[in-house]
């Protein structure tokens, strides 16, 4: 099969331009969805509930850095008869959207600033770019990857490494994730994949069930076993520093 050659100016005017248009909607985006983003009340409540679930898990993991009456007031103080972690909490039912005028707003925001750019600058590129092969990716691929990598170039005879303008467009629509984050951070609202999965995998609104939470949390903490990791440290240093000296006296004696 006779190797392809692209023009050096696809990689000038369709190339580039793509990443540039990409990276720039990415950061417009970000920056307009911290303008739009309405302030959420705090449930101090629920922030109280989630530093003692803080506080409780760190007790079970580092534990057997403190004495074990240490160790067994502060397991008392969580998982006693009258342990904050037995306290009954009601589970919150999540916020129906429908009814609600805040979340209704903050959903058409977020398909303001996330799929309408996407579908629009999607289609114009792919007006404006159509037809063109833009780079090559650097191993062979099967015939399965044509319909993904290869959109607006109906060529059967075309190796399926080669990658079209469209596709190359949403390549970058979800790949620029580390250049997000190296600009504007890891907590960032221009990063494509991130918003989707999570509007995909969350409802919005739904409280964690803090109910269940304090109910795992106890059990866990509740079979913990206590082991003081520094009950003999006083004399594993003192008995390390000792057999350094004798080290150090034998290596002079030995010299001299």
């Amino acid at each position: 099969m006779t190797e392809l050659l692209l023009d050096p100016n696809i990689r000038l005017y369709v190339f580039i331009p793509i990443v540039l248009i990409c990276l720039f909607m990415g950061l417009i985006r970000h920056y307009v969805t911290i303008l739009l983003e309405s302030d959420k009340k705090t449930d101090l409540t629920q922030v109280a509930d989630t530093n003692i679930l803080r506080r409780a898990r760190l007790l079970r993991e580092n534990g057997n850095y403190i004495p074990r009456d240490a160790f067994m007031m502060r397991r008392h103080y969580f998982n006693g008869p009258n342990g904050v972690l037995k306290e009954e909490k009601t589970s919150v039912a999540a916020a129906n959207p429908m009814t609600d005028p805040s979340m209704m707003a903050d959903m058409m925001k977020g398909n303001l600033t996330n799929m309408i750019p996407m579908v629009v600058i999607g289609g114009w590129i792919n007006w404006t770019f159509s037809g063109f092969v833009t780079t090559k990716v650097p191993f062979a691929l099967t015939l399965r990857f044509k319909d993904m990598l290869q959109r607006g170039v109906q060529l059967t005879t075309l190796d399926a490494s080669w990658v079209s303008s469209a596709s190359w467009y949403f390549i970058n629509v979800f790949g620029l994730r580390s250049i997000y984050s190296l600009f504007l951070g890891p907590d960032n609202e221009a990063d494509q994949s991130m918003m989707m999965a999570t509007q995909m995998t969350a409802s919005p609104g739904a409280p964690p069930d803090m109910k269940k939470a304090f109910k795992e949390e106890w059990e866990a903490l509740e079979v913990r076993n206590h082991r003081w990791s520094l009950e003999n440290i006083t004399d594993n240093i003192l008995y390390k520093n000792t057999s350094l000296d004798s080290s150090y006296q034998i290596a002079s004696k030995s010299r001299t």
